[in-house]
């Protein structure tokens, strides 16, 4: 079989959101292509999604975004406070070590991306909103301008219980809730369920959402979890995709979200949500290497996850170069996915059906969106679980699909 030529890769990527590099194993990913691929009666909106790394570029290659231009005066004291670098700790030179191995691997993904002309000249109008008219993408820009919602604070309160979502149920879905075409339901310590074959519109104290089809979630804090676990162990998960809220100073300072110690993640019953069969879990992992060594010798054996892979997510700005210095210590341009095995308890790892070996060290690159959003990993179908599971889901996110004419 001939392999695809650049033409046939760059037009399964305008249908696919995924673009397939010659003789590489590396994938550049458009998560705006590959969330609308799921979604039938609203879409996306790029402009929304792609709110960072479009901005001109100072001369050093940051956006201005990220390092705003600081007075004259203040880059002179900056400059007289500057200290000579120190030497790395045991610590560092362990992250410095693990670095330097996966370095050729994202130099090779990224000169590979740099190389493939036709689809570099389309990452700078992957924030363009399409046939949208003007009027329309004007209305939703006003809709992201406006406060969001808090569902943190929301759900500590003691009027938690007893705040509802109302799901609105299109009369030309091949579906029936009881109830009728909208029905109201707790949203916190509670599922709620769209089964239908298309997304659904809810509102929530005057904001409106967007549910995917064939998808439910369960806002809750930690404590909740244990309502996530099956009766029955053949209606656990065959997929586990975690993105906790790990320890981050950062996080802390831009006041982007609640951050929680580490340990905390020690309970999660990763076992008890397995499936019969297994699952493959996925957790997301900053670069700091206190973390990392948490992950190997503390977390995954505290959940009883076999290591199996690591993936890497490299971060690339519009113009197709890296969101920050690869080498820069503190801020390197990617963040890590490690995987691994999960069984329910007495069950051997190796003898489950179904484990096909994942291959280590895959790199898949793209802009990134919103301050810690990641992109997608899968399509429909998905059980959500957290303490804000609607914050991306926000209808100043989408824009309504226009019916074929």
């Amino acid at each position: 079989m001939n392999s695809p030529t650049t033409h046939e890769r760059f037009s399964r990527f305008l249908k696919s959101g995924i673009y397939r590099f010659e003789n590489s194993t590396a994938i550049f990913i458009d998560p705006v292509r590959v969330l609308n691929r799921f979604y039938t009666r609203f879409r996306v909106s790029p402009t929304a999604y792609y709110s960072r790394f479009f901005d001109d570029d100072d001369h050093n290659g940051n956006s201005k975004e990220e390092t705003p231009e600081a007075p004259p005066d203040s880059r002179k004291r900056k400059r007289k406070k500057e200290k000579k670098p120190r030497p790395l700790n045991e610590t560092e030179l362990i992250a410095q070590r693990r670095h330097q191995e996966v370095r050729p691997l994202l130099l090779k993904a990224h000169e590979t991306l740099l190389g493939t002309t036709e689809l570099l000249a389309a990452l700078k109008g992957l924030r363009s909103d399409g046939h949208f008219t003007d009027e329309e993408c004007r209305g939703s820009a006003l809709k992201r301008e406006a406060s969001e919602l808090n569902f943190v604070e929301l759900g500590r309160v003691w009027q938690s219980p007893l705040y509802e979502i109302s799901l609105n149920f299109d009369q030309d879905q091949n579906f029936t809730q009881d109830g009728g075409d909208q029905i109201s339901v707790p949203v916190f310590n509670n599922f709620v369920v769209n089964n239908g074959d298309n997304d659904v519109e809810a509102e929530l104290l005057n904001r409106n959402y967007i549910i995917p089809r064939k998808s439910c979630f369960y806002m809750s804090d930690l404590k909740e979890i244990h309502n996530l676990v099956p009766v029955e162990c053949e209606s656990g998960f065959n997929l586990i995709l975690i993105d906790p809220p790990w320890e981050n100073s950062s996080a802390h300072q831009k006041l982007k979200y609640h951050t929680l110690p580490n340990r905390y993640f020690l309970s999660l019953p990763i076992e008890q949500l397995t499936h019969t069969s297994g699952a493959l879990v996925a957790l997301w992992v900053t670069n700091r290497e206190k973390l990392r060594r948490f992950v190997e010798n503390e977390l995954f054996p505290s959940w009883g996850v076999t290591y199996a892979a690591t993936f890497y997510w490299l971060k690339v700005k519009a113009d197709g170069q890296l969101i920050s210095q690869l080498d820069l210590f503190h801020h390197r341009p990617y963040e890590c996915l490690v995987l691994g095995y999960s069984s329910q308890k007495d069950v051997d790892v190796v003898e489950l059906s179904g484990h096909v070996p994942i291959p280590d060290n895959q790199v898949f690159i793209s802009v990134p969106g919103d301050y810690s959003r990641k992109p997608p990993i899968g399509g429909a179908g998905w059980n959500c679980w957290g303490n804000e599971p609607l914050h991306f889901q926000d209808t100043k996110y989408f824009l309504k699909r226009r019916r074929d004419r």
